[in-house]
């Protein structure tokens, strides 16, 4: 049981790190509340399920090809200067009352796995400390015992950490006050908008690679 704990904490130490998903939770806890934050991180959560199978099965390898890491440079790079955009715009209608500028939870959820998903670090991420998590894993465990650990402990840690973001973020809504919150939505508008440039300058740079 010690060592299945161990691998849950590995996932949320694998979820902890600042990124444009952590971002995107913050900015939606403060805006629209718990379930909208949580949404962003299970949209997540399936992408990283879907990069943990890839590594599983060594699909990944096929997303380091220069095309398919330009295409996601790329369209990582339109989904943050989207998102980044849409939440700099909206943080302009943050209050200090309980009405919230809903949206729909799919297209959360949709904003939350497109972030994820067109991510080329996350997939270096995956690739790299995941992959030789599971070697490690593997040369130890049989089996059901991999799965049980290199798949579902991690997993679990994932979703603690996603719970834990929403409820952080939304809560605090309660807790500062309306400048604060607009502070805070437009520094993590800012933080997606950083990424986006950051994104779109890899592919570029990868663009002129091939010419």
């Amino acid at each position: 049981m010690a060592v299945f704990f161990s691998y849950i904490f590995l996932g949320l130490s694998l979820a902890a790190p600042l990124g444009p998903i952590n971002a995107a939770q913050i900015n939606q806890g403060i805006r629209n509340g718990f379930w909208h934050s949580w949404m962003i991180g299970l949209g997540a959560l399936i992408a990283e399920i879907i990069f943990i199978v890839a590594v599983f099965f060594g699909v990944v390898h096929f997303l380091e090809t220069p095309f398919m890491k330009t295409f996601l440079w790329s369209f990582g790079a339109f989904v943050l200067f989207y998102t980044g955009v849409e939440s700099l715009l909206s943080s302009k209608t943050i209050a200090s009352t309980d009405e919230r500028t809903k949206e729909s939870l799919s297209k959360t959820f949709r904003s939350g796995f497109l972030i994820s998903i067109s991510n080329p670090l996350s997939i270096l991420f995956w690739l790299g400390i995941y992959g030789s998590v599971l070697a490690n894993t593997i040369n130890k465990y049989d089996t059901f015992h991999l799965f049980w650990y290199g798949g579902a402990a991690i997993i679990i840690g994932l979703m603690i950490w996603d719970v834990t973001m929403a409820a952080v973020s939304s809560s605090s809504r309660h807790m500062f006050s309306p400048k604060t919150l607009k502070t805070i939505s437009t520094v993590t508008g800012l933080s997606l908008i950083g990424f986006a440039i950051y994104f779109g300058y890899q592919a570029f740079y990868l663009i002129l690679k091939f010419l």
